[in-house]
């Protein structure tokens, strides 16, 4: 899986000019999975992300969490993220999981996200979605659970 995670003041995404998930200060997660992802790949970047120290504390030293500012959680499906570019100038999507193993995966990522008690919302999978967000900082992160070990 590969994830970008923005910290964001605010952030949203419509499909159909209706809001489908809105958030306010917190992480907006671009989540791209691999065909080769699994459950262990998820548990490894939820426990990563939850408690990746980004937001500043009281001396602006980045040293807290999500969880410890109790912050919101925007999760959004990019299978463009699992993109082979090397060849040519028109990328390849092959490497990304098909549907039948890309939803159970990310609604599994998305409900181990939302154990943590924030408010975690979501795009719709496969949709056309218009995403808006007010990145803070800009503080942006590219996760891959390729390298956990």
């Amino acid at each position: 899986m590969k994830i970008v995670i923005q910290r964001v003041s605010e952030a949203n995404v419509k499909v159909d000019g209706k809001t489908a998930g809105e958030i306010g200060k917190g992480l907006m997660l671009l989540v791209g999975i691999d065909e080769n992802d699994e459950k262990t790949d998820a548990d490894w970047l939820v426990q990563k992300i939850l408690n990746l120290r980004i937001f500043s504390d009281e001396d602006d030293k980045l040293n807290l969490s999500v969880k410890d500012i109790s912050g919101e959680i925007l999760c959004i499906s990019q299978f463009t993220l699992i993109a082979d570019y090397k060849k040519g100038n028109r990328p390849s999507f092959i490497k990304a999981a098909k549907p039948d193993k890309a939803v159970p995966l990310f609604d599994y990522f998305k409900e181990e996200i939302a154990k943590s008690g924030l408010k975690t919302e979501s795009g719709i999978f496969g949709a056309d979605m218009k995403v808006s967000l007010v990145n803070d900082g800009p503080v942006t992160i590219v996760m891959d659970s390729i390298t956990k070990s």
